[in-house]
């Protein structure tokens, strides 16, 4: 119950960010590049997928100005965003970069914008990943969207003065999702304890699953949260 006491909670990004979502005009997709040599790794066989969810006020934090942050950190105020859906491997190396990734079309950039908010990660995420497991980037986007609607994901807040753990940020996200698993809450933090991103493990079947390469930050790391 402590982190019901430390972290207030909103509804999915579905209704707290998709509605409320402003999109420019002039989309431009990015464009196709060849992928670095050393990160094609083609053959190796899916094990489990993992869901990457960006904590964005941390990301916005260092990189509001950048090219591409316009919708990110400057026309919205995003909680949690998709970075990405992840198929892994079962040992150390993952597949990527498994086939030829084209510029997505206009309309593809437009419909995935709020959930993944930056042509040039929506681009990357295709080439690397969705290359991995599916023909055309709409269904892998559309199966990255089926299951972030599915998650309720907490806009997290913590009041002054209150020590935030990693047991409370997977707290909070089994209280508001009972079909998650502790075990299934890879928390990833970066320098200073500060909280970049909650991966969510899944199996071949997508249910959530015991993150095979275990699950980051330990419940009882004190970490740093960014303001929304």
């Amino acid at each position: 119950m402590v982190a019901l006491a430390i972290l207030a909670f909103a509804n999915s990004a579905q209704a707290a960010d998709g509605p409320n979502c402003a999109i420019p005009r002039d989309i431009r997709p990015a464009k196709s590049r060849p992928p670095p040599a050393h990160e094609v790794s083609k053959g190796v066989p899916v094990a489990s997928y993992m869901l990457a969810l960006t904590w964005s006020p941390e990301w916005c934090r260092t990189r509001a100005n950048v090219r591409d942050a316009r919708v990110q950190c400057r026309d919205n105020r995003f909680g949690f965003v998709v970075h990405g859906l992840w198929p892994n491997g079962g040992g150390k190396a993952h597949p990527r970069y498994c086939g030829p990734a084209p510029a997505l079309s206009v309309a593809t950039v437009r419909a995935n914008l709020c959930m993944t908010p930056s042509a040039d990660l929506l681009q990357h995420e295709w080439a690397a990943h969705g290359t991995c497991g599916w023909s055309a980037p709409e269904p892998y986007f559309a199966k990255a969207a089926e299951l972030w609607r599915s998650i309720n994901a907490p806009s997290l807040a913590s009041p002054s003065g209150r020590t935030v753990t990693a047991g409370d940020v997977r707290t909070a996200f089994t209280a508001r999702n009972p079909h998650l698993r502790r075990d299934a809450l890879f928390l990833k933090v970066g320098d200073g304890n500060r909280l970049q991103e909650v991966r969510i493990c899944y199996d071949l079947r997508f249910k959530p699953a015991r993150c095979a390469r275990g699950v980051g930050a330990p419940d009882h790391v004190s970490i740093r949260i960014q303001p929304r």
